[in-house]
């Protein structure tokens, strides 16, 4: 009918029109993409693991290491005094991974920060060869 409050093909089907809605929400959103802002790499003799924190000042991360797992985690405060902020942007970032390989445990990892990306190296353990036993005859 013309007069209908509510067309009739809503309510035969009242979730056809919800894929537009979902369109018009997913462009309101921040797109993230699929980047976690973490790697790992190594070489001959260390492990590195690299992580993602733009924007963030040195002091501001905090970095722990325990039982083969580290932690990295950053916040970006913004502080101008004599302002009254109505909205504040923030950034904060936090990984957690466990850290790949033999690790020397008598060596400190290092840690420095770059361009907006903390690299905390690990010496590897040195490569321990097994000793060879001699089989002495039981005569």
């Amino acid at each position: 009918m013309a007069n209908d409050i509510i067309p009739r093909t809503f309510l035969r089907s009242p979730f056809v029109s919800l894929p537009s809605v979902w369109e018009d929400i997913e462009e309101m959103l921040p797109t993230t993409g699929n980047i976690s802002g973490l790697s790992i790499s190594e070489d001959g003799q260390n492990i590195y693991v690299s992580a993602a924190v733009p924007g963030v000042d040195p002091e501001d991360v905090d970095i722990s290491f325990e039982k083969g797992v580290l932690w990295v985690k950053a916040e970006k405060k913004e502080e101008e005094k004599g302002k009254k902020f109505y909205r504040k942007a923030t950034s904060s970032f936090s990984y957690r991974v466990t850290v790949p390989g033999e690790i020397d445990p008598n060596i400190e990892p290092e840690a420095s920060c770059r361009n907006g990306i903390v690299t905390v190296t690990f010496v590897k353990s040195p490569k321990v060869k097994p000793k060879k036993i001699a089989v002495k005859s039981g005569k």
